[in-house]
């Protein structure tokens, strides 16, 4: 895929922001280089900078400035600490975001002492968000009080239906609110329009994460502060795997939740982790994304999302790596099923999209399994980069789900077509919709015409925005170091990306895998090892190049080892000579003093010309 290079924040350095760069990168004793990327990511001060780096608990956004926390904190509290303990039934939607957010809120609450019952919707019999399904059983158990956990927010009649049964609801959401606002007992969402003038100041929670404010709210009432931190774990899987901002408190919140993960984690977070293959102690917002999300949310979309709850809640180690098995065997049948259906879409995008004229992907096959299709749209997305449909058919009516292009806000183009549709949630880059199945062709007649309407000729063309250009030479242990500080990385916080011009190709470049290119390039006198993942068709290209090369690449770790000699010599290696995992290197820089690192860097190599 071609990329446009945006190359603002190293062009675009007015006075006051070179001031701004100038003090900082004295202030911490960095490089401008890196004092730039700070202050392009709205890091100008020190003591910006020392919360960037340093992020702790106590920097969190204080809970009672969310609309309704007052209120949902009193009837939680009442509820488990009443005159008579009330039975809560916790609703928790079936993907990552739902399901640790429901697990989250029961452990929690029973440790207080409350009597809690789980319930996660089925997807294809109950479909996304508070069911009637769901509050029945909270009636037929004796539950007074219904907590939803990433969902609810456009549950205007289910809300209703349980308030005419005795039951009350609190709505713990992340999502885009539509016209009326639910009569629930509290509404928690960032989003929704306030009417007492509080407005919490960061707008990007996950559904978790908006849960864990009240957990904190109801901490803080009850005088037991300590408890909320043990949770973090919860919040950090949720929010890397909802692909929310990872700024302010978001950042904060998965940075302290992925050390609990890494140092301690619960058992059942621990068999997951280790039936996937992944190691405890190197866990990062990746891994979270590709490795142990699609596990949690295979629970969900081939039967039983339950089954996640009950793997999160563990705390009997052999029943933990009951349930991480079976999340194992099901993500691998999810996997399969998930191929074919990208296969079939791929072949009717193939067939019938009129690439002139079709703005957006729209697809329809009745016989596409529900589960999947969110993973299939946002696969056609990487692969045609149009914003995507994906629907199939489920008790007579089209159902699908909706993923968008960078910039541009796919949840406002289905407003735009909301008498097209029976109901749509969700929000920017994602979102949920079903279609009666007589007016499919009008819907996407008139979805592709807003998105034509809506979407510049620009954002068609994917763009990798370039932090700063560097030469080799600044690639020094420390800085590298620096680097990996940044993270967690997640959107609006990615890795950072650098361009460096006149690059050397030095080897013939190679494929590996299934379709990588792997270069070895040098730049005065230095010499770095490079992957560029899906880059393989490039190969013919880079040899008319005549062999130099500017590149737009991240700093990612690589082979752990031991290495000595000049920066040359460490950086262009690629294997240990003695195997040794974890030993330290040292060696010498350009001025004579020693460095050390544990993981040798690779350039990534994300476009190049």
């Amino acid at each position: 895929m071609r990329y446009r290079w945006d190359t603002s924040s190293i062009t675009d350095l007015n006075t006051v922001k070179a001031g701004l760069v100038e003090n900082l990168a004295n202030r911490l004793k960095v490089t401008e280089t890196i004092a730039r990327i700070l202050v392009n990511r709205g890091v100008d001060t020190y003591e910006k900078a020392k919360r960037f780096f340093l992020p702790d608990f106590a920097s969190l956004h204080d809970p009672f400035l969310m609309d309704g926390m007052h209120a949902a904190v009193d009837r939680v509290v009442r509820a488990i600490r009443g005159d008579s303990k009330e039975r809560i039934l916790v609703f928790g939607d079936y993907d990552v975001d739902g399901t640790t957010g429901a697990a989250m809120m029961a452990m929690f609450l029973r440790e207080l002492g409350g009597d809690v019952i789980v319930h996660i919707p089925n997807r294809i019999q109950e479909g996304y968000g508070i069911s009637k399904v769901g509050i029945d059983r909270a009636h037929r158990n004796g539950a007074s009080l219904l907590i939803a956990v990433d969902c609810g927010i456009t549950a205007v009649e289910q809300v209703d239906y349980a308030r005419r049964l005795g039951v009350d609801v609190i709505i713990c959401d992340h999502h885009e609110p539509g016209e009326q606002i639910p009569s629930a007992y509290a509404v928690l969402d960032p989003l929704k329009p306030v009417t007492n003038g509080l407005t919490y100041p960061f707008k990007h929670l996950s559904g978790c994460g908006v849960a864990f404010k009240l957990l904190q709210g109801i901490a803080r009432v009850l005088g037991c502060e300590e408890l909320p931190p043990k949770y973090l774990d919860f919040v950090a899987l949720a929010t890397a795997a909802d692909i929310v901002p990872l700024i302010d408190e978001n950042r904060t919140l998965v940075k302290l939740g992925l050390d609990v993960i890494n140092s301690n984690p619960r058992p059942g977070i621990r068999a997951l982790i280790e039936t996937s293959g992944a190691h405890v102690g190197k866990i990062g917002t990746g891994q979270i994304v590709f490795v142990l999300a699609p596990r949690i949310n295979a629970a969900g979309r081939l039967g039983d999302a339950h089954r996640a709850v009950e793997l999160l809640m563990s705390e009997n180690e052999d029943v933990a790596w009951q349930y991480a098995n079976a999340l194992e065997e099901e993500n691998r049948n999810r996997r399969r099923i998930d191929e074919e259906t990208f296969l079939n879409a791929q072949m009717l995008v193939e067939t019938y999209l009129d690439f002139e004229n079709d703005a957006a992907i729209v697809l329809h096959q009745e016989q596409w399994h529900p589960g999947v299709i969110g993973i299939v749209a946002a696969r056609l997305v990487e692969k045609y980069y149009r914003p995507t449909i994906m629907m199939t058919t489920v008790d007579g009516v089209a159902k699908g789900s909706a993923r968008s292009i960078a910039g541009f806000d796919i949840y406002q183009a289905l407003k735009r077509v909301e008498d097209k549709m029976l109901q749509f949630g969700g929000h920017k880059y994602a979102a949920g919709l079903s279609v009666d199945l007589n007016r499919l062709d009008e819907f996407k007649e008139a979805f592709n015409q807003v998105v034509k309407e809506l979407l510049p000729d620009e954002l068609l063309t994917p763009e990798l925005k370039i932090d700063a250009e560097v030469s080799f030479g600044e690639l020094t242990p420390k800085f590298i170091r620096i680097i990996e500080r940044f993270s967690p990385f997640g959107p609006q916080n990615m890795r950072p990306l650098f361009i460096a011009r006149n690059v050397e190709l030095i080897a013939e470049p190679r494929i590996v895998g299934r379709d990588h290119l792997k270069l070895k390039l040098r730049q005065n006198g230095l010499v770095f090892d490079a992957i560029g993942f899906k880059l393989g068709d490039r190969a013919n290209e880079i040899d008319r190049l005549k062999r130099t090369l500017d590149i737009v690449f991240s700093i990612e770790s690589g082979n752990e080892g031991l290495w000595k000699g000049s920066p040359s010599a460490a950086m262009s290696a690629h294997s240990s000579p003695n195997g040794a995992k974890g030993a330290m290197a040292q060696g010498t820089h350009n001025h004579g003093a020693e460095f050390q690192f544990n993981e040798f860097p690779q350039l990534k190599i994300k476009d190049l010309c």
